[in-house]
């Protein structure tokens, strides 16, 4: 069928103010956070109910046209970027809490629903969400969805799929579909479907509605900051306070430019002299993060902090957070422009990691400013660069390149949060053998035979890169590592 074919069966679905086709409307939906990449798609649809949903993705699977599913829009790895000439279905709109029940502790939500407002309807209950972005102002639970989202407090409370109980979803054939249960007890009955749908990246389909578990408020908070000179040091430090048999909630580092950019944004009080900042919060019952508190003290000061302070109030601890949490976007006070990678490393080469992106920061005359959840080691090292000098964004894509390359080689992984997206998917290959790569397309084709969903992301476009870093590896001189 033709183009206007199409969009003559798409005007019977939605309302002529929900469709989206002039050049001016479809620009802010061109790329996504990572805004290197940018598509134009063929048109933009609002809808305002589920069944509108599922009557646009039938249409699309029926005429072959590929669809991609998207809510505000903060992916940081091209993963909701449209495709030439398919269909953007944007779920802004799909924003009710549907049910949220205090006694089952569970709230039931569409997909366009803003992350922190599950937590602001939980709260008069004494209850909250606890997955937490950096973007959860403004991202949504469908995104969080697609890309298994974690966040600073993910070390002690996991990821988003942890908290995901139950999934209703229109697949890419136009099949809707249960997965999951309201009962905790009901999510470990047959295949884990729940689990194999989150972190999917949208190759399956779209989340109509979703349950996720509510958690009681934490009864006290004890938050640290720890100065280091040394942003080794700090790496380091992670390592120390996991093996003392504590379990914060949350260890999050930046560093100096991190800081200085937090500073001139936020204005939150971090020690600027400081080479490394190292954040643990402890929370729970009182007695037993008091008791945590005077070891991470001691912890904390044997790892050679030569600043510690400790948050004496709610809103000390509070511009803590968000210093840190608005750390991406204040990058952008001293950069034009930046590229935001995803690898994970081991906890125990957290300070090797750093050191060797420091050496390659200098080799690419490149500044890296260094933001992370250090507690499960995912890195994000924020790449700065000037997009309007020739030959910049290739220099920074290879750097961020050779990080990935990094964290493979030392037994970790191209994404902790972000997902793989366009950015990522040529290093697939780096991770998985062809096989692996062929059963997870199998998996995919059995829930979408024609690919339309989400196509072009995350597997790859061709060869991957080979493992080839900047110069001899220290970790290889080590014996740490081998490219053998």
């Amino acid at each position: 069928m033709t183009a206007q074919q199409f969009f003559s069966r798409l005007k019977k679905i939605f309302p002529e103010k929900q469709i989206l086709t002039q050049d001016v409307q479809l620009l802010p939906y061109e790329s996504d956070a990572l805004t290197a990449f940018k598509t134009k798609p063929r048109a933009v649809v609002l809808p305002e109910t589920e069944q509108e949903v599922i009557d646009a993705v039938r249409l699309c699977y029926e005429m072959d046209v590929p669809f991609v599913a998207r809510g505000s829009g903060t992916s940081l790895s091209g993963g909701s970027l449209p495709i030439k000439d398919g269909l953007v279905i944007a779920l802004n709109r799909l924003n009710k809490i549907v049910k949220l029940d205090p006694q089952q502790r569970i709230a039931v939500v569409q997909p366009g629903v803003v992350n922190l407002h599950i937590t602001h309807a939980a709260q008069v209950h004494g209850l909250y969400y606890a997955p937490d972005p950096s973007s959860q102002l403004i991202c949504t639970i469908g995104g969080n969805i697609a890309f298994n989202s974690g966040g600073a407090h993910c070390l002690k409370y996991g990821m988003t799929s942890n908290h995901v109980l139950g999934i209703r979803a229109v697949l890419a054939d136009g099949t809707v579909a249960e997965f999951g249960s309201e009962s905790l007890d009901g999510v470990g009955v047959g295949a884990d479907l729940v689990g194999l749908f989150v972190g999917s990246e949208g190759l399956f389909g779209i989340a109509l509605e979703i349950i996720v578990r509510l958690l009681p408020k934490p009864e006290k908070y004890r938050t640290v900051l720890a100065a280091y000179d040394n942003l080794g040091k700090a790496g380091d430090a992670v390592g120390q306070v996991v093996a003392s048999g504590l379990l914060p909630s949350a260890m999050e580092i930046m560093d100096n430019l991190a800081i200085q950019a937090a500073e001139a944004s936020v204005n939150a009080g971090y020690p600027q002299d400081a080479q490394g900042l190292l954040i643990v919060e402890l929370e729970g019952e009182s007695e037993q993060v008091e008791s945590e508190f005077e070891h991470l003290e001691q912890v904390i000061r044997a790892s050679g902090a030569h600043e510690i302070r400790v948050a004496q109030s709610d809103e000390e601890r509070t511009l803590i957070w968000k210093g840190r949490k608005g750390a991406f976007s204040a990058v952008g006070r001293i950069s034009p422009d930046y590229v935001v990678q995803d690898g994970v490393v081991p906890r125990s080469y957290l300070g090797e990691a750093l050191t060797e992106i420091s050496r390659l920061s200098k080799a690419y005359d490149l500044r890296v400013a260094n933001v992370f959840h250090a507690g499960d080691g995912n890195l994000h090292p924020l790449i700065l660069y000037d997009g309007k000098q020739s030959g910049a964004l290739e220099k920074a894509e290879a750097l961020a390149g050779e990080i990935l390359q990094l964290c493979i080689s030392l037994g970790g992984s191209i994404t902790g949060e972000h997902g793989v997206g366009m950015e990522k998917r040529d290093y697939m290959g780096a991770m998985f053998s062809e096989v692996d790569l062929e059963v997870m397309q199998e998996i995919r084709r059995a829930f979408d035979p024609k690919e339309i969903a989400n196509r072009g992301k995350m597997f790859p476009s061709g060869e991957a890169p080979a493992l080839k870093l900047h110069g001899m590896h220290p970790l290889e001189k080590k014996g740490v590592i081998s490219r053998e």
